[in-house]
């Protein structure tokens, strides 16, 4: 009498895996992704930490974040706080001084600091 067969995964499955595991690895160590971008903003709790994708900039996820109409991506956990995100060393968490064309600092200054109190919160 004859077993029944029934479809495993086995060497088959476990190739597959592999492959789409690659395909999806690749691309980003080729385009040197990992390196991550900080950003704070008094009405976001705590620092947004983003790794910016393909044909992305830590000053393009900034001025996503900073455009009153931008819509569609996910940064910061989906936050739709637009404007008023400044970059921060993702260490210490401080500011980060921001490249005029000129080369010199646009701003500087310090975060203004988060009301205090604040009804309705």
């Amino acid at each position: 009498m004859r077993a029944d067969r029934r479809f495993g995964w086995g060497y088959f499955g476990v190739a597959v895996a592999a492959v789409v595991g690659l395909a999806v690895l690749i691309p980003a160590l080729v385009s040197g992704a990992g390196e991550p971008c900080c950003f704070n903003n008094v009405q976001y709790a705590g620092t947004c930490t983003v790794v910016p994708g393909a044909g992305e900039s830590c000053q393009s996820v900034l001025d996503y974040l900073n455009n009153p109409m931008s819509t569609g991506k996910s940064y910061c956990g989906g936050t739709s706080i637009r404007g008023g995100w400044a970059q921060v060393d993702c260490g210490a968490g401080k500011r980060t001084a921001q490249r005029g064309a000129a080369g010199s600092a646009a701003d500087t200054r310090k975060p203004e600091a988060a009301p205090q109190g604040g009804a309705g919160r």
